[in-house]
């Protein structure tokens, strides 16, 4: 491709430079690149031009003036990177509408009834997120929640060419604050919630709303969550159209009605606009309400009913690692959830306490590496929901394992309440699972869809599923 196919606005010689591959990443540069000079989050590109002149860039696009041979100086390289990827995949989002989900919590569960209500009106969509990422029925490995420009393009393109019309896609505060989604247009963009997370990397909650609200900024439909106390600031003075939904106000534009929370889900009359739709859930919990709403609600703006949404919602068995129920063949109940966050904790346990026969057992640990404050705060919410804690380990990454339990054990003020500590997972697990009473509820909290432990730099496979299977195969022995 000439380099004027990519960056119009250059001179004649350099635009009619062949260009092999972009990048702005000096390590990928090869033969006949261009390689990009953008400022990240760990590393200023601007340093490493000698390395991709070495590894052969044919040009290198900077923000000043670098010394290469064939160099074009742009004010924002950003902009003109995402530009530059957009156009090396021939601009494949003017041909998809893209829905964005951000917010601490619900934004796994969103995108997954999303696409299911848009499949069940036979739609084929591709979905970018935590878990995975999706081309249909296809399943694509996902290493952050919200990929890189580049690829980012790059699966636009392959969802484009397997004739996706719609691509819905987890928004992280990360991405947005690293603009990773420049460039980009919303059809829809949608607001969850937000809630302490993420303060080792934002600090304060101001910046973490100020990262969520770029979101809205790109999108042409913004839906809030009218009950979260930032939903006025993340949409304030934006000229889109706001659409509000609420659990608890009739002054959103829709609202949950006549809830009922069952053992085995929820179901509620979504109303709004003269549209009256009872939806039916397995999955329980108010945070449920609230995922489902927005959901239904991304589907109307796009053009379909909200009988329809309902339809397809009755029919999802549920998301992997979210209030996800084990199989045990026992007479109690194990879940395995990711919350890893206080609200997210909260949430959970507030769900199986109104519906449990029994105890409600709760084992959690905390990520090291990580927000160090919300540890005591999550010690405190486990024990004052849950009638036995177990705290355990999470990914502790370079933080010692036993140090990170001590942040969260000074939370548990409450010397009435019961608790252990186990620091191995492992055997954290096959204690709660040996120990289980008749008609307790198990909720495991923290690794959800994750396979993995982090210990130190070592990434480690540690799937809870199969952990259960193997304690509870050993108690048939």
């Amino acid at each position: 491709m000439l380099f004027k196919e990519l960056m119009p606005d250059v001179t004649e010689a350099l635009g009619n430079i062949n260009i092999k591959g972009v990048t702005n990443d000096s390590r990928k540069v090869q033969s006949g690149w261009a390689f990009v000079c953008v400022n990240g989050a760990l590393a200023d590109g601007h340093n490493f031009v000698k390395s991709a002149l070495e590894n052969g860039a044919a040009v290198v696009v900077a923000e000043r003036d670098v010394g290469a041979p064939c160099q074009v100086i742009v004010a924002d390289t950003h902009k003109v990177y995402a530009e530059m990827c957009a156009a090396w995949f021939q601009n494949p989002v003017k041909s998809l509408k893209i829905i964005g989900v951000t917010g601490t919590n619900g934004k796994t569960s969103v995108t997954y009834m999303i696409k299911s209500i848009l499949e069940h009106n036979g739609e084929k969509v591709g979905l970018i997120g935590t878990i995975q990422n999706m081309i249909g029925d296809q399943i694509i490995e996902s290493k952050n929640t919200t990929p890189g420009v580049y690829e980012l393009q790059e699966l636009f393109a392959k969802m484009k060419s397997a004739g996706c019309k719609y691509v819905i896609m987890e928004v992280s505060s990360h991405a947005l604050d690293q603009r990773r989604v420049e460039g980009l247009e919303f059809s829809v963009g949608i607001f969850t919630n937000l809630t302490q997370d993420h303060l080792d990397y934002h600090i304060t909650m101001e910046n973490y709303m100020l990262a969520k609200r770029k979101l809205f900024e790109n999108s042409k439909i913004s839906i809030v969550n009218f009950d979260d106390e930032y939903s006025e600031k993340i949409t304030s003075g934006l000229s889109s159209e706001k659409v509000t939904y609420s659990a608890k106000s009739d002054d959103a534009t829709y609202t949950a009605k006549n809830i009922n929370y069952r053992t085995d889900g929820v179901d509620y009359e979504f109303v709004g606009f003269g549209t009256i739709s009872r939806i039916k859930l397995s999955t329980g919990g108010r945070f449920s309400v609230y995922n489902s709403m927005c959901a239904v609600i991304a589907a109307i703006k796009l053009g379909f009913s909200a009988a329809s949404a309902a339809a397809a919602l009755s029919a999802i068995n549920g998301v992997k690692g979210r209030a996800e129920v084990v199989p045990t063949g026992k007479d109690f109940t194990v879940i395995i959830d990711y919350a890893h966050t206080p609200d997210g904790l909260e949430n959970i346990l507030k769900t199986f306490k109104e519906c449990k026969k029994n105890r409600l057992v709760v084992l959690f640990g905390c990520g090291g590496d990580r927000d160090k404050t919300k540890r005591p705060i999550m010690g405190k919410i486990a024990t004052e929901y849950a009638d036995f804690s177990i705290v355990t380990s999470d990914n502790p990454r370079t933080e010692n394992p036993s140090a990170i339990i001590e942040d969260i054990l000074a939370g548990i003020t409450d010397k009435k309440v019961s608790y252990k500590v186990i620091e191995n997972r492992k055997e954290a697990i096959e204690y709660a699972i040996k120990t289980a009473q008749k008609d307790d509820v198990i909720v495991l909290a923290g690794k959800g869809h994750e396979t993995y432990q982090i210990l130190g730099r070592e990434t480690i496979h540690f799937d809870e599923r199969e952990v259960i299977a193997e304690v509870l195969s050993s108690l048939e022995k």
